[in-house]
């Protein structure tokens, strides 16, 4: 087991901190599981009936983290898929949401996840309060997020005002930036706030995002452990790993 320590940052060893959305600033995590949980289960119970094969369910644990968490919509269902030895066209944008393609079941999951936000959306514990004590501090704040919907996810959550920067899926699509486990969206991230990553705090909950964190070069890269996935989040580029933000301060002074 690995012990959770507190973090305090400052300002002499921080200049910015970066923030993955779902898990890690907003209580969507759940959301997006269960969307996905009913994406895969739908898709493979049809499958197993048409080849006579056994019906194998998404895990919404071992699978969720494992293959979709922290990911682009399309490398979530690509990858998953994969793990399972299947292999579909890619499609496009406009394919009907019922034909079996990659591009038509990531807007099918997109569905699913706009009727679970439907009934609200709050920040993660002590997420509020550590970015209002960034910004107190003079340490520059970003979201940095695979999703499409995070600007909306932010603004619901009452967070919008409390970060100056905005990287996500609209921006990865627009830029054609690859998805997590590569850097590039904390980079572009870095690059807007024009702060050196090296002189960053990091914060996710995906393994793929730690790793993205540490290929991209940031001073400080913390795991959040939503259940039982602290060693391996060390294992991918973690240097410490938090149960929430509420265990992260914030240094009075300019240090």
């Amino acid at each position: 087991m690995v012990a959770r320590i507190s973090i305090t940052l400052s300002r002499r060893n921080q200049d910015a901190a970066f923030f993955d959305m779902d898990g890690v600033l907003t209580d969507t995590a759940r959301l997006h599981n269960r969307a996905w949980k009913r994406l895969f289960d739908a898709f493979l119970q049809r499958r197993a009936v048409a080849r006579g094969e056994p019906f194998i369910p998404f895990d919404a644990h071992a699978d969720y983290l494992t293959h979709v968490d922290g990911r682009r919509r399309e490398d979530g269902v690509r990858q998953f898929l994969a793990s399972r030895g299947i292999h579909l066209p890619e499609g496009a944008a406009n394919d009907p949401e019922e034909v079996e393609t990659i591009a038509a079941l990531s807007r099918r999951k997109n569905g699913y996840f706009a009727e679970e936000l439907r009934a609200g959306v709050e920040p993660a514990p002590g997420a509020e309060a550590l970015l209002r004590a960034l910004l107190r501090q003079g340490i520059r704040t970003a979201v940095v997020s695979s999703s499409r919907n995070c600007a909306a996810i932010i603004e619901a959550a009452g967070l919008a005002g409390l970060l100056e920067v905005r990287v996500d899926g609209v921006d990865a699509a627009a830029l054609d930036l690859p998805g997590k486990p590569a850097p590039d969206l904390f980079l572009e991230a870095a690059r807007r706030l024009g702060v050196a990553p090296s002189r960053g705090a990091l914060f996710e909950d995906a393994l793929a995002g730690v790793e993205a964190g540490r290929r991209g070069g940031f001073g400080l890269v913390v795991g959040v452990d939503r259940g039982g996935q602290a060693e391996a989040l060390l294992r991918h580029g973690a240097k410490l790993v938090v149960h929430d933000l509420s265990e992260v301060t914030v240094a009075p002074g300019c240090g």
